[in-house]
């Protein structure tokens, strides 16, 4: 029998909770149990309640769509060597020195943490879109370890002042496609939304090539 939370109310109460309270431990054993039948899956230290809680809570407490989320996570990483073989703050320093990226000290009006990033402060001869992308998961890494981000997720902004024709290079349809796959099932944070500010004219024509090759929940976020 595979265990899923009934009713809004049920996953807004079970969201709630701490990891170590008595109405979430079901959902925990059996992910556990279920998840250390999957080759892919990598065992203990990684299937403790801290790290498994995160994928009940971006499903909603459905351990189905959990296990296919941890699988999928796991999966990804081995299918993206170039960018998740070196998660060290050290290899992207020169991007967070330009001021890439930022995440803003206060939560949205939903909780929501707010993370920002500063297209212009990108050099594309200095660092390749992988590069880029590693801050994005390096970041990811450290904030779906806050309880209030696990519950209300994150929104991402993209300043795209300074945009140009060597960034969009940098965006083939591969990268896209495994960018795309991370952002909605093979990580364990609810994208809420992704907005856009400051579009160069030639950004939306770029943007319109690479749409089809996203999930639609991402489109319509």
């Amino acid at each position: 029998m595979v265990m899923k939370a009934s009713g809004s109310e049920n996953v807004t109460d079970l969201n709630q909770l701490p990891e170590e309270a008595k109405l979430i431990r079901p959902y925990l054993l059996e992910l556990r149990h279920r998840a250390e039948k999957e080759p892919v899956v990598k065992p203990h230290p990684h299937l403790s309640d801290l790290f498994l809680i995160r994928f009940l809570r971006a499903r909603d407490f459905d351990v189905e769509l959990a296990l296919k989320l941890l699988i999928n996570y796991h999966k990804w990483r081995q299918e993206c060597p170039e960018i998740s073989a070196n998660l060290q703050p050290s290899s992207i320093i020169g991007l967070l020195r330009n001021n890439y990226h930022a995440v803003l000290r206060s939560r949205d009006a939903a909780g929501s943490r707010v993370l920002l990033y500063r297209i212009g402060q990108w050099n594309p001869k200095e660092f390749s879109a992988c590069e880029v992308f590693r801050v994005s998961l390096i970041t990811s890494e450290l904030i779906v370890q806050e309880t209030e981000t696990q519950r209300n997720g994150l929104k991402a902004i993209f300043d795209l002042q300074g945009w140009c024709f060597w960034h969009a290079l940098q965006i083939t349809p591969s990268l896209a496609k495994k960018i795309s796959c991370i952002l909605t099932d093979s990580f364990p944070l609810k994208v809420r939304g992704i907005h856009f500010i400051n579009e160069p004219r030639f950004f939306r024509p770029v943007f319109t090539m690479i749409r089809p090759l996203l999930p639609d929940k991402i489109k319509q976020r």
